[in-house]
């Protein structure tokens, strides 16, 4: 028997990350091509997390140049290629690592992400949170209402059922839907001022009249259009406060020629 084939052998596969995955890893492995030891064991996926990398930030990995499931078995000498979404180019005809798209654009959000989950809401994103929402329940109910995970967390993408979700890179709210915008291309199927920014719950339009007894006596005098949430049964009409929501609308719906 060779060395090569007794169970303590040694397995070390080469490894090269792109574009922003590259932000996830330690420094000195960063933007070039590394070599890291493996366990005989080891899967595609389980050594793109043990380099810190979560599973949901990658959509293609090529080993030696072919394209790889998440779990496939390292094998000594591997040289593995892995890809964040791609924007620019069709990959179609490459194996990507989810074997169907969300069906709906649908988020749940981590207690850090509140800001966020406002302006998705915004924007007309079906968008949950709950400060007091633990991971676990974040992992389930990701799965069964079938959405996307954002967080600051990279060990809550790590989690095994959670195949859809997005790191947030930017700190500030008005940021942080940038950044979501630009990543999964949302400007096209943003519905703006659609659902309640506090209980997530589609909005109506209302008739002033059975209103008008709720209504501050300016906001009756200058405004017609009125909208109700029926979750809260909060009224919502388009003065300043709204104004300043469109224009942030209209800087992430505006789109290059």
């Amino acid at each position: 028997m060779n060395d090569a084939d007794t169970p303590t052998s040694p397995v070390t596969a080469s490894f090269r990350f792109y574009e922003e995955l590259n932000d996830f890893l330690a420094p000195q492995h960063r933007r070039h091509e590394f070599q890291a030891p493996c366990a005989r064991a080891a899967t595609v996926k389980h050594m793109i997390e043990a380099l810190g990398v979560p599973h949901t930030e990658v959509e293609l990995v090529l080993v030696n140049g072919e394209s790889s499931t998440f779990d496939r078995l390292l094998r000594d000498g591997d040289r593995v290629s892995v890809y964040p979404r791609f924007e620019t180019f069709d990959i179609t005809p490459l194996l990507r690592l989810r074997e169907h798209p969300l069906r709906e654009t649908r988020f749940i959000a981590d207690a850090h992400l509140g800001g966020l989950a406002h302006l998705l809401r915004l924007t007309g994103f079906d968008t949950l949170y709950d400060n007091h929402y633990a991971d676990e329940e974040i992992e389930r109910i990701a799965g069964r209402e079938h959405r996307i995970v954002l967080t600051r967390d990279r060990e809550l993408l790590k989690r095994r059922t959670i195949t859809h979700g997005c790191f947030v890179h930017a700190l500030k709210p008005a940021l942080q839907i940038a950044e979501i915008f630009e990543r999964l291309d949302l400007a096209r199927s943003a519905r703006p001022f659609t659902l309640c920014l506090e209980c997530n719950t589609p909005l109506r339009t209302i008739d002033k009249a059975s209103i008008e007894d709720r209504l501050p006596e300016g906001v009756r005098e200058r405004h017609q259009r009125f909208s109700t949430c029926d979750g809260c049964q909060r009224i919502f009409w388009e003065g300043s406060h709204w104004q300043r929501m469109r224009r942030l609308v209209d800087t992430l719906l505006a789109r290059p020629d």
